[in-house]
């Protein structure tokens, strides 16, 4: 489906000042991004491209005998399309003010593209604008377009550009040993790469799924039942073209099984998916969050920041904190939306109408919160000295590998004999070295894989796993 142009380059400041939303003021550089998606005049655009490809497969799959009569020709469907192709904000405005008459939007719609027809003397074509469909044919396909087009092209995209450098910093810092922290605790060391690695998978599990999702229309008339088309046209099979034109005219998957509306359960798995990502985006941003504080994570600072008002020193974690306040805002949007949309009483009523308008908001939201994890991930790097300092000082984590090699020599206090000796405790190399040596029921090969160990060797398969990533 082409796209139109809607803003130019630079949005003027005095709108992003204006802007309700801070997608459209302070945020506007994320909000542009879906305006060709979500916005009033995205929305009418899509509804003219469904309404416009309806009348195409309707003159090319029924007999039409105006159309002989009035000699129809592949230039009058040239014509017919331009009403699409040349869409514009002025069209969109003269649809709004059809719309303020009819105070129903397909309606005008519908109005619009008639005008458009009677304008290219294609008079004749009026009546077939809008045969046999219900507005929400109109409606649940338009949104449905909108919602694959723009996952595709903008947020998909996005978390690709997200995790691809999350896989960069896997590879880079494999290798680099780090003190585990489980509970707030000193626990098992890993690497700083492997750590990386978790969230690559993890968001890269959900992004993939959620590619995946079928996003259907449905194109079934008033109550589900074709009864005008097939009223009106009786010799047609209506459930096999209307499958026809929504899988290959619109490149949807077909649900023929409805009432007057598209159910949205693809939407609910969307929206939870998408619940989902910002869920692991907001863990990746808390844990980025708690490792600049210990100084694990030193952040890189540019010239001409500023950190606070008031202490010139800080170079504060900002945009993951950004990124965190956007998450929140995307996911109870979404979750609203995934509690409202499967719920419609009986055939129809139109709160979901109203409810689906916020998709691109929640859309919005997520994405502004990927791009401000990634601009704060760009401007990070290890701090390597202060983690080598805390596992060289850690000496107790080890512990556990000794207590689970003395269960392999069927120690049965093994781990009370380690937790008397380092629970609570500080411990040095030369209390674990002590206690290594005073256990005589190892052999000389065992003893001295544990002499061996330090903190900064003791990271299992860290530095594999990251290279599966």
């Amino acid at each position: 489906m082409k796209k139109n142009k809607l803003f130019g380059e630079e949005v003027s400041q005095k709108m992003a000042l204006l802007g309700l939303s801070p997608l459209d003021g302070r945020y506007d550089s994320t909000g542009e991004k879906l305006n060709e998606y979500f916005s009033e005049y995205a929305l009418i655009r899509y509804r003219v491209y469904v309404e416009i490809s309806w009348l195409d497969f309707i003159i090319c799959h029924i007999d039409i005998p105006a159309l002989d009569a009035n000699g129809f020709t592949n230039e009058d469907l040239a014509k017919i399309w331009s009403i699409y192709y040349s869409f514009s904000l002025d069209d969109a405005i003269s649809v709004k003010k059809i719309e303020s008459k009819t105070k129903h939007d397909v309606k005008a719609v519908e109005h619009f593209i008639a005008q458009k027809l009677k304008e290219q003397g294609l008079e004749y074509l009026v009546s077939f604008v809008h045969i046999g469909c219900t507005s929400e044919d109109i409606n649940n396909t338009a949104y449905a377009l909108m919602l694959a087009e723009s996952l595709a092209d903008i947020w998909l995209p996005a978390t690709n550009e997200l995790i691809e450098y999350l896989r960069q910093l896997t590879e880079k810092f494999k290798n680099i040993p780090m003190l585990g922290h489980t509970h707030g605790q000193h626990a098992t060391p890993v690497t700083v790469g492997k750590e990386f690695a978790v969230y690559v998978s993890r968001l890269e599990n959900v992004s993939d799924a959620l590619s995946k999702i079928q996003i259907k229309g449905k194109f079934n008339g008033a109550t589900g039942c074709y009864s005008a088309i097939s009223t009106a046209f009786p010799n047609e099979n209506w459930p096999e073209l209307c499958k026809k034109f929504v899988t290959d005219c619109l490149g949807l998957h077909f649900n023929p099984i409805t009432t007057q509306i598209e159910p949205h359960d693809y939407v609910v798995e969307i929206l939870d998916a998408l619940r989902h990502f910002n869920n692991i985006l907001m863990d990746l941003n808390v844990d980025m969050w708690l490792y600049i504080s210990k100084d694990y994570i030193k952040q890189i600072p540019v010239k001409g920041e500023v950190g606070s008002s008031v202490m010139p020193h800080k170079v504060n974690p900002i945009w993951f904190e950004n990124s965190e306040a956007n998450v929140e805002i995307s996911n109870a949007l979404l979750q609203s939306l995934s509690n409202k949309l499967p719920r419609s009483r009986m055939q129809r009523d139109l709160s979901d109408s109203s409810a689906q308008r916020n998709i691109g908001m929640a859309i919005g939201y997520s994405l502004l919160a990927i791009s401000n994890t990634l601009r704060g991930l760009k401007r990070c790097d290890v701090n390597v000295e202060v983690i080598s300092k805390d596992l060289e000082q850690s000496w107790e984590i080890l512990a556990e590998p000794i207590q689970t090699m003395l269960r392999k020599y069927g120690i049965p206090d093994a781990y009370d004999r380690l937790k008397d000796l380092t629970r609570g405790k500080s411990i040095t190399k030369e209390i674990i070295h002590e206690f290594i040596l005073s256990l005589d029921v190892l052999s000389d090969e065992d003893r001295e894989t544990l002499l061996n160990l330090s903190p900064d060797k003791y990271i299992g398969y860290a530095s594999d796993i990251a290279n599966n990533v």
